[in-house]
């Protein structure tokens, strides 16, 4: 294993994912599908596995409850991934994604939390708190839990700085929205995809120059010190103060989307961590996904099919 510094990935709203096929999509019968194959899910919960995956380490620190608590971490441990769970009142979430074998496309469901009261609040930021590594990485990556403050993300960050840690962000929805809206300490790296960025600056992001003027937008007024735009299957722009950057994927089949991104992030943040340069990190997180794509259901990407998407990656100054 290659020396890196410590990885701490942050799930607030994990889920138990469940993937499954039929062999046609239609209302009314009751379909009849496969043996489903069941995974632990959320951002950050993801990203872990994806280190892991990759050769490399990561704690999962997870907000967990109830019976369905207890089999996400049951499915961490089954995968070698270091977990740390912390009890909150609600009962962990299930997502579920079935595929058309008529026609390929997936249809994937994802339903929410369950209220989190201020204790499981006051709890979680508090085993956060405990946890973060000296000098390391903190990837905070999925949605928020309903009921957490709205700037439960900001609490995190500031809890994040007597240690030193880099703070990378991959979240969605109201929590993106109050990041960027206001930015108090820039964190290390902000992910953000195509349509996430076009809600935020309120115009499609039609060309790659949008990407890359929206992301130094984000720059200059202190929402992060890198952002990296994905661009669906096109690829990936990276943009900091000295660097301009844009990762093309290789062509592969595409047999599920789920994690994709997940392991994007996850990819980044070994290589970053393992000390690579950006234009590096950036190539590892765009192979990443599109190993990841070619995967069934809620599977990830492996080390071998990683390495292979790279050595094909095309990542080029902007």
């Amino acid at each position: 294993m290659h020396p890196q510094a410590d990885i701490l990935t942050i799930t607030l709203n994990p889920a138990v994912d469940l993937a499954t096929n039929v062999a046609e999509v239609i209302a009314g019968p009751k379909l009849r599908c496969a043996v489903p194959r069941f995974d632990p899910g959320g951002g950050g919960v993801n990203v872990a596995r994806a280190v892991c995956k990759l050769d490399g380490s990561a704690r999962a620190l997870v907000a967990v409850g109830g019976a369905m608590g207890d089999r996400l971490l049951q499915l961490l441990a089954a995968e070698n991934v270091p977990a740390l769970p912390v009890a909150v009142s609600g009962e962990t979430r299930q997502s579920f994604a079935v595929t058309d074998d008529s026609t390929g496309a997936q249809f994937r469901f994802s339903v929410p939390g369950e209220l989190m009261t201020p204790t499981d609040a006051g709890h979680l930021l508090a085993a956060i708190a405990e946890q973060i590594p000296q000098d390391g990485f903190v990837v905070i990556s999925g949605s928020v839990a309903p009921g957490l403050p709205i700037d439960f993300l900001s609490q995190i960050i500031a809890v994040t700085a007597p240690k030193g840690a880099r703070v990378i962000i991959d979240t969605s929805g109201a929590a993106l929205d109050r990041l960027i809206a206001h930015p108090a300490t820039p964190v290390h790296l902000l992910r953000v995809d195509q349509n996430e960025a076009a809600q935020a600056a309120t115009h499609p992001m039609t060309t790659i120059a949008d990407s890359v003027a929206f992301a130094a937008e984000l720059l200059a007024r202190g929402v992060a010190k890198t952002v990296v735009m994905g661009r669906g299957a096109e690829g990936s722009v990276l943009v900091s103060q000295n660097h301009r950057f844009f990762s093309h994927p290789p062509h592969v089949k595409v047999r599920s989307k789920i994690g994709a991104g997940d392991a994007f992030v996850g990819a980044m943040t070994l290589a970053l961590a393992r000390g690579k340069a950006p234009c590096k990190a950036l190539q590892w997180g765009v192979a990443a996904a599109s190993a990841t794509v070619s995967t069934k259901g809620t599977a990830l990407c492996n080390l071998t099919h990683a390495e292979a998407c790279f050595a094909k990656c095309q990542t080029d100054a902007l």
